[in-house]
């Protein structure tokens, strides 16, 4: 009986840690890809809307929590084809994508406080 309960809480606690690994690896991921895209808007950087790290923040508008106003001037830049073309708005961007980094970063390490809770639960 101990051992099918320490066989069942293992499996449980490997379970939990590689939706651990795969949630946080995107994480790390996104955040990334947002401090490239800060990084460059603040230089005023042309060319960035082509890299891989915009790919990225275009799927971040479709998969994050955002107001229809940030969503929508998020996609509107990103769909410019210029950061040239839209620098009028570049400091409300970027406004917003230091926001989408700051909770990406919150929510990882809120993931990371909880893994390494669960770790010194089951040990």
């Amino acid at each position: 009986e101990a051992k099918k309960a320490l066989a069942e809480a293992t499996a449980l606690r490997e379970k939990e840690a590689a939706v651990y690994a795969k949630e946080s690896s995107e994480h790390k991921t996104n955040i990334a890809a947002l401090s490239k895209a800060i990084g460059a808007l603040e230089k005023g950087a042309t060319g960035f809307l082509q890299t891989s790290a915009a790919a990225r923040l275009r799927q971040l508008t479709i998969d994050m929590e955002l107001s229809a106003a940030d969503r929508d001037i998020l996609s509107a830049f990103l769909s410019t084809g210029s950061s040239q073309q839209y620098a009028p708005q570049s400091g409300q961007i970027t406004g917003i994508l230091k926001q989408m980094h700051e909770t990406m970063e919150t929510d990882l390490a809120d993931m990371t406080a909880a893994e390494e809770e669960a770790i010194k639960n089951f040990e």
